[in-house]
């Protein structure tokens, strides 16, 4: 198994910055080749959607309503993901979920993981 935990989110007024984490762990890492990790949200009423992505390269993908704000980086030797979330709005309160891709290396299984979520939330 692969574990994701994430960490920084939070309350903030419009306008601020949040910087979202998503370290990735488990026993079966070796066998693990990780593809993109990327970060997606589910706001109340709302399907989820991808906010962005990355991939093991470092080629990156952003939500058009973040694009310009939000960036997206991650560092392989920690097998970590960040978002940095900068001018911030009402419209970003979301659950954010953080998600890996990979394939299993002896059987080339596709397998996506995904963290618990962490709750941003942007008041006016």
């Amino acid at each position: 198994q692969v574990q994701l935990v994430e960490s920084g989110g939070g309350l903030v007024q419009a306008g601020g910055s949040l910087r979202l984490s998503c370290a990735a762990s488990g026993s079966i890492f070796s066998r693990f080749s990780m593809n993109d990790m990327g970060w997606y949200r589910q706001a109340p009423g709302s399907q989820r959607e991808l906010v962005a992505s990355i991939t093991s390269g470092g080629s990156t993908n952003y939500a058009d309503s973040v694009k310009g704000r939000f960036t997206i980086s991650r560092d392989n030797a920690k097998n970590t993901v960040y978002l940095q979330m900068n001018s911030l709005k009402p419209e970003d309160t979301a659950i954010y979920y953080c998600s890996l891709s990979g394939t299993y290396v002896y059987t080339s299984i596709p397998k996506t993981y995904w963290g618990q979520g962490t709750q941003v939330t942007v008041s006016s």
